[in-house]
Formats: C-alpha cells, sequence, structure tokens
C-alpha cells in the first residue's frame, strides 16, 4: 500500500490507539506454518499407526462378556442366604424378591464361597513372545492345588513349563520373593525370616512343591485340552481380592417388560472363565436356596404344630365351659336375640384372633434374632407379612455372627477388624428390629381399631340380663379361640402344602454359553483412533503454542493493516557474502527490488517535490539498516545522481567495511572540528557516489548529532549532492534518530521479516499517526518465500520475491518452492485450455 500524497487515513482517536496493536494471533501466519510443516503431520500418522498396531496386536487385553437369564418367582426370600451390603438398590417397582436375589448374586459371602469352592483365587495365564492371554481354569492341562495350611506368597508369577510325559518345571522370578506372606486358613498376613530364591524344580503331578514361600501341588486336568501351551503362568491372590474382582465384574439387570427375569452378565479376559462361572455361581446358589428354603419349612410347620396343639387345648376348655352353660344354666336359647350385632363381634373377633396369632409368630421371630439361633428362623409368611428386605437383613445378621466368630479367634476384641464388624452388626440388627417394629405398629393399630368397633357392638349388648351376658361372653371367648384355631391351622396346611411341593424357585431360562462371541473391549479402534489423533495433534499444538508465543513480523499484510504506514518496497534474502548487492550482482532480484524503492520514494516527496536528504533507520540492530542504506544509494548513484551516504551510526560504524575505505576520520571528526568537510568524503567505485564514514566512537554521540555543526554539515552536503542518504542509529535503542528526522525530507523505516518484533513498532507508529514524524515509509527487507505466501506483492514492490525469484540471470539458481510449482503448473495448464 502506497498512498498517494492526497491519500488521506482515518486519524480519529479511537482509530490511533488501534494503530500499532497487532492482534495476539495470527491466523495466516499459523495456517502458513500448519502447511509448510506438512512432514511432521505424516510423520506423526505413520508413528501413530505403528503405535497403534503394536498396542491391538501385543498389548491390549480383549474384554469378554457372557450373559445368563433367570426367572425368577414369588416368596423367594430366605433367612439362610448369602449376604451383602444392606444398600438396596430402588426403582424396581415393586419387585423385591428380583431385588433380594440381586443382592444374593452380588453378595460378599455367595462368591466367596464359589472363590473358596472353585479356588478362583488361583489365575492362569501363558506368555507368547510379547504378549500374555489369560486362560480358563480348564484350558491348562494341570490346575494348581495350594497347600492352605501353608504359607503362600500372592501376586507372584509361578512359571509351569511341560517337559514331556507328567513332569513340569517350576521357574519362578529371579527376584521379587517376599517374607509377607498369606494364610488361606486365617485369610490374613504374616511374616517370616528372610530366604534365598528357591530353585528351578522339575516336579512330577501329584508332587508336592516347598519352599518357604509356596507350598502346592499339580493336579492333572480331567478334561483333554485342545491346547498345547509352552508355558503356564499361575499367580495367586488374596480371597478378598478375587472376591471384589469378581464382584466388580458381575452384573445384574431386570428385563424390561417383564421384571420377574434377570439378566446376570460378567465380563473377564477370558470367555470360557465368564460362561463357567455364570453357570456354576448360579447353580451353587440353586441348590443353597433350596435346601435353606426346606429348612425354613421345616422349622415353621413344627413352630405351627406347637402352636396349634396349645389352641386346641384352650378351645376344648372353652367349648366345655360353654357347653355346661347350655345345660345346667339353659342359656343356650336367648330371647330377642340381636344377630346382626352379635356375628359384628364374631367377625371382629375373628380378625383379632388372627392378628394376635400373628404377632405371637412375630413376637418368635422377634426372640430368634434376639437370641442369634437363627437355626430355628420360621417364615414371615406365618407372621402374616413377606418382606424381601427384612429376610436381607436377617441374612445380612447372620453371616455378620458368623464372620464375627471367625474374626474373633484372629483379633482381640479392642482391634480395628473387630471394631468394624461390630458395627456392621449393630446397623443389621436396626434394619431387621426396625421392619418388625414397623410391622408390629401396624397390627397394634389394627388390634385397637378392632377394640373401638368391638366396644360399640357390646353397647348394644348391655340391656341383657347378667346371666345372658355371661352366655353370650362364653360364646364370644370361644369363638375367638377357634378362629385363631383355624388361621393356625390354615397356615399349617400351606406350610405342608409347600414342604411337599417345594422347588427351586429360580429357573435358568437361558444359561451362558461360549457363542464365540467378539469382545466387548477394550475399544481398539478407539485407541488406535487416540493415539494417531494424539500424535498428530503435538506438531498442531507446538505450533498453536508457537504462533501464540511468537510476536515477530512475519505478514507484510498485517504490518500495513495494523500500521497504516507506507510500504515503499521489499527487499529478499540476501545470499551474498557482502552488502554491496547492487554494485557485485546489478541484474538480481534484489537489485531490481532496489530500483523499484528509488522508484516509489516520490510518494515520500516533500512539497517542492523532492526528497534530497533520505533517513534510514530501524527498531534494533541486524535488521538490514545499514544494508539497505549501501544498496539504496548505490542505486541513486548509478542513475546518474550525484548522492553520499553518511554513516551517522557513531556507535556502531560499518560502511567503512565493505568499500574498504579508511574509518580513521569521519563523521565524528568532522562533528569535533578535528578535520574539514572534504577530508571526510570518500570516493568509491561508482563516480556519483560518495562516502562519509562514521570515523571513530565518540564518547558523547548524542549530542554531536544535534550540535549545529552537524546541521551545517547536511546543509553544505545538500547544496553538492542531489540525495544525501543517512545511515542512523535504531530507534528502538536511541532516540538520535529522531533528532535527525528534523533534518531530512523522507524517512525509511527497515522491518526485517521474521525478526523485527511488533511491540517495537508501536512507538514509530503513534508518531507518524500523531504527525510527529512526516514523510515515512516502510521496506520490508530479508523477505524468503515459503511456499508461494505472500504472492501479490511482486511486481508491485520492484520483484522483491514471489515472482522476481528466478526470473533474472543473477537468480538461476534458485528453487522455486512446491506451492509455487503446483500453482504455475495449474495456471499453466487452465492457459492451454482456456487457448
Amino acid at each position: 500500500m502506497i498512498p498517494g500524497k492526497d491519500a488521506t487515513v482515518d486519524k480519529s482517536a479511537v482509530q490511533k490507539e488501534k494503530f500499532g496493536t497487532f492482534s495476539l494471533f495470527d491466523i495466516e501466519h499459523f495456517l502458513r506454518r500448519l502447511v509448510t510443516n506438512w512432514y511432521w503431520f505424516v510423520l506423526m500418522f505413520f508413528i501413530g499407526y505403528g503405535v497403534s498396531w503394536f498396542y491391538g496386536k501385543y498389548y491390549a487385553q480383549n474384554i469378554y462378556s457372557s450373559s445368563l437369564s433367570l426367572s425368577i418367582s414369588n416368596n423367594t426370600a430366605s433367612y439362610f442366604t448369602p449376604n451383602q451390603s444392606i444398600n438396596f438398590i430402588w426403582g424396581q417397582g415393586g419387585n423385591q424378591d428380583g431385588i433380594y436375589l440381586k443382592k444374593m448374586l452380588l453378595s460378599r459371602s455367595h462368591n466367596e464361597f464359589l472363590v473358596q469352592e472353585l479356588n478362583l483365587f488361583v489365575n492362569y495365564q501363558t506368555k507368547g513372545f510379547i504378549k500374555s492371554t489369560y486362560l480358563d481354569k480348564d484350558d491348562s492341562p494341570v490346575f494348581l492345588e495350594v497347600d492352605k495350611k501353608h504359607l503362600q506368597q500372592v501376586n507372584y508369577p509361578i512359571t509351569i513349563i511341560p517337559k514331556g510325559g507328567n513332569s513340569y518345571e517350576v521357574v519362578l522370578p529371579e527376584e521379587g520373593q517376599s517374607t509377607h506372606l498369606y494364610s488361606y486358613d486365617f485369610e490374613g498376613f504374616q511374616d517370616i525370616g528372610s530366604f534365598a530364591r528357591p530353585a528351578n524344580k522339575i516336579i512330577r503331578v501329584n508332587e508336592w512343591y516347598t519352599s518357604p514361600n509356596l507350598r502346592f501341588r499339580l493336579v492333572p486336568n480331567p478334561k483333554t485340552t485342545s491346547i498345547k501351551l509352552e508355558n503356564i503362568i499361575v499367580s495367586l491372590s488374596t480371597v478378598n481380592d478375587a472376591v471384589n474382582s469378581i464382584v466388580g465384574s458381575v452384573g445384574v439387570d431386570f428385563d424390561k417388560e417383564i421384571n420377574s427375569i434377570m439378566i446376570i452378565s460378567k465380563t473377564g479376559y477370558n470367555l470360557n472363565s465368564t460362561v463357567n462361572f455364570l453357570n456354576k455361581s448360579v447353580a451353587e446358589l440353586q441348590k443353597k436356596r433350596f435346601n435353606d428354603k426346606n429348612t425354613v419349612d421345616k422349622n415353621t410347620e413344627n413352630y405351627l404344630k406347637e402352636s396349634l396343639e396349645g389352641i386346641r387345648k384352650k378351645l376344648d376348655s372353652s367349648g366345655a365351659v360353654l357347653n355346661y352353660l347350655k345345660t345346667s344354666e339353659k342359656l343356650y336359647d336367648i330371647d330377642n336375640r340381636d344377630e346382626k350385632s352379635l356375628t359384628q363381634i364374631k367377625d371382629l373377633e375373628a380378625k383379632k384372633a388372627d392378628i394376635l396369632s400373628k404377632m405371637t409368630s412375630l413376637n418368635s421371630i422377634r426372640n430368634t434374632i434376639s437370641t442369634q439361633n437363627f437355626d430355628k428362623m420360621i417364615s414371615s409368611s406365618a407372621a402374616g407379612f413377606d418382606d424381601g428386605l427384612f429376610s436381607a437383613s436377617v441374612s445380612e445378621l447372620k453371616a455378620l455372627y458368623l464372620k464375627r466368630r471367625e474374626l474373633a479367634s484372629i483379633y482381640t476384641p479392642n482391634s480395628e477388624p473387630m471394631k468394624e464388624i461390630n458395627r456392621l452388626i449393630s446397623e443389621a440388627k436396626q434394619n431387621s428390629t426396625g421392619s418388625l417394629r414397623n410391622i408390629y405398629t401396624v397390627y397394634t393399630d389394627q388390634l385397637n381399631k378392632i377394640d373401638r368397633q368391638v366396644a360399640e357392638a357390646n353397647s348394644e349388648l348391655s340391656t341383657y340380663p347378667e346371666k345372658q351376658r355371661k352366655y353370650l361372653d362364653a360364646e364370644r371367648g370361644y369363638n375367638m379361640i377357634e378362629a385363631t384355631y383355624n388361621s393356625l391351622l390354615s397356615r399349617q396346611n400351606e406350610s405342608k402344602m409347600r414342604l411337599a411341593t417345594n422347588q427351586s424357585d429360580m429357573s435358568v431360562i437361558d444359561p451362558a454359553k461360549n457363542l464365540g462371541q467378539a469382545p466387548i473391549g477394550p475399544n481398539v479402534k478407539g485407541t488406535k483412533m487416540a493415539i494417531i489423533g494424539g500424535l498428530l495433534s503435538l506438531p498442531f499444538v507446538f505450533i498453536l503454542i508457537g504462533g501464540l508465543l511468537d510476536s515477530r513480523i512475519r505478514s507484510i499484510k498485517e504490518l500495513l493493516s495494523v500500521t497504516k504506514i507506507p510500504l515503499l518496497g521489499v527487499i529478499g534474502n540476501n545470499t551474498n557474502e557482502n552488502m554491496l548487492t547492487v554494485l557485485d550482482h546489478p541484474k538480481s532480484s534484489v537489485s531490481e527490488a532496489f530500483r523499484g524503492i528509488r522508484a516509489n520514494m516520490r510518494f515520500l516527496a516533500t512539497e517542492d517535490g523532492k526528497s534530497k536528504v533520505i533517513l534510514i533507520t530501524s527498531s534494533v540492530g541486524g535488521e538490514g539498516k545499514t544494508y539497505v542504506s549501501i544498496n539504496l544509494a548505490s542505486v541513486l548513484g548509478l542513475s546518474d545522481k550525484k548522492t553520499i551516504l553518511l554513516g551517522m551510526d557513531l556507535r556502531k560504524p560499518k560502511i567503512f567495511g565493505d568499500f574498504n575505505i579508511d574509518n580513521n576520520h569521519g563523521i565524528s571528526n568532522y562533528l569535533t572540528g578535528e578535520v574539514d568537510i572534504d577530508q571526510i568524503i570518500n570516493k568509491t567505485k561508482i563516480p556519483n557516489l560518495d562516502v562519509a564514514t562514521s570515523g571513530p566512537i565518540p564518547p558523547n554521540p548524542s549530542e554531536l548529532l544535534m550540535s549545529d555543526r552537524n546541521f551545517k554539515l547536511i546543509e553544505e552536503l545538500k547544496t553538492r549532492y542531489d540525495f544525501i542518504i543517512i545511515d542512523s542509529p535504531p530507534v528502538g535503542l536511541v532516540a538520535d534518530s529522531y533528532d535527525l528526522m528534523k533534518y531530512s525530507d523522507a524517512n525509511l523505516y527497515i522491518v526485517r521479516h521474521e525478526y523485527t518484533e511488533k511491540y517495537m513498532l508501536k512507538m514509530i507508529t503513534e508518531k507518524y499517526h500523531n504527525d510527529e514524524i512526516k514523510h515515512l515509509g516502510f521496506v520490508y527487507n530479508d523477505y524468503i518465500v515459503k511456499q508461494g505466501y505472500g504472492y501479490g506483492y511482486g511486481y508491485g514492490y520492484g520483484y522483491g520475491y514471489g515472482y522476481g525469484y528466478g526470473y533474472f540471470d543473477e537468480d538461476k539458481n534458485y528453487k522455486e518452492p512446491l506451492l509455487i510449482k503446483i500453482r504455475n503448473f495449474v495456471k499453466m495448464y487452465l492457459d492451454k485450455k482456456s487457448q
């Protein structure tokens, strides 16, 4: 952008604040870097693909799932079933039996029973070249049977290598033996003395292997295995770890349409293991449930039988009293008998008798819990209720009492395990007795209501004579005992029928099977995509962070849009060893760029149309200020314009070296009065170009540059030369250049590509738009074409880049970037098509 003299720029207060303020993130440069660093993305993709392939092939352990569907009937609650935490899962629409059974399947005691019964604390694997594969117990030709009386080291891999026949070599790790050993007898750890690593040993089937930290034997698998294994790796775990692992991998859900159907699932690393566990778990539960159910029903039958015998005696006694009154007192025929009231009282007292009978059974259950005599527990149906939650709490309490007896043989009463088990027992007691209290309260309320109704009915009989009321009381007593007897008799018949027809209240609809189910995890595909995506994101993130942290000028478009300062030209990268590019390579694109700047300087001309004094500065050193000064002066000198180059960067003189000029006498000497003006002017091989070097570095450069003698020097040179080029100090370091701009007609500010910091342009931009500096223009230096970006500025600024490189004879070694080649090829192809 090179505005003409009449061009105007909005310089309102708000707009001025925006000038010189660069955006935090340059999206164009970010996208450019993404494209130019494409090879990193390709490399990361192949690395990610290789890592993900290795992960899927040799590392990822497949997770399988099998399921079993189970139908449950009503009233499955039992007091002798395994326990679990009392925290129930609500929301199953009143399916208490299903909830209770779910609780049992996930209970610790049930799964601990399976772990002990099936030796599930023994884990089998086999190892290939890299990857280990989990085995089902039945996949191994031999089973490892531990001596539970001997201390064992857990989580310690035991390698068993077949040696032919019935012989196997036992190989233990080179290190890792521990003195902290586990006892399967009391399920706790015990420390022993240190010992050396047990040596490898070949043993035969059924032969005991004994070492300080292990004792086991190999038992042959009764089933013939089809898998030939080169090694079997066995590791032991504690019972607690095995139980926790099982409970965490078992899931129980209810069918959405029929909530009495349960779907039991298990996940694991071996499909056969999940299938076998589910079938064995349900089979063991069915067996135990059936036995427990029979025990409870027998206890109930005996309880009811004893109760009936007692009630029978009361009934006979009450009947005898009633007969006596009929025969002796002749009261069997009462005049004006109120049959309606008597029938109402009879019905109410029958209900009362039934409730009292149930409350008696409730008290029996409560006493059983209180005395911990669970072997005598009767069914809750004898007390007139079936509550699966109450049954579960009783089951919990029974299991906790058993556990406390086990722990009492190991721990002291005040130990933490005993305190914890006592706390759990207290909670279970509260849950069970709380349920009984609630039911007892319901029965009490019903009795009170019946008593009030009976009292109201009795008021109707108050008119009878005393003898007749005595007979009616005896008759009512007999009816009440008879109702109790009939209620107990009915419940006894139900109990006998249930005992006679007892069968499992659980039936398997679909057993668990190995149908070649595909693994459900891990999500290898998703993991592969995550690995590849993660590695691809690394260069993206690095480039993004670099873009956020990068504060250098990298875009001509952004530079012009932010500063609103004219751009005079763009200089390409100087590949020469010295800075005399225009002199040594006059036909290069860089030399042509300086000619373009010479032409564009007319836009910075003063009111008289001339710009004799041209000051060149920059933000800091290293941006090419001296390089531009030398070559711009060379271009002007070659165009038959009498030109002098002044080295006024007194702190860091440079010009003399490129022109092979002695710097012993220069501008600093003239300004101090040591020499006259003619002594500091040096001729060059260009007839119209003279150079005045800086001279020795003075102690007071700023004062010398601001002196009247320096002003007179410039005024004198203006009479001798057409152009005066001043190579001034960088304004980002010292203020000398701002003072020198008072004498200049045009000011060139050098911005170096990917070198100049954005914040350094804030001051010069503000001064320009505040009219403190006039006739200012940018020169963009050291621009390197990267994959064609920057296209569009080439011809306008003197073939600086883009099209310029490769066009001139001295640029024949220039290699076009890939995107430029593609762009030119496509353009050429389209031009041919259009012809």
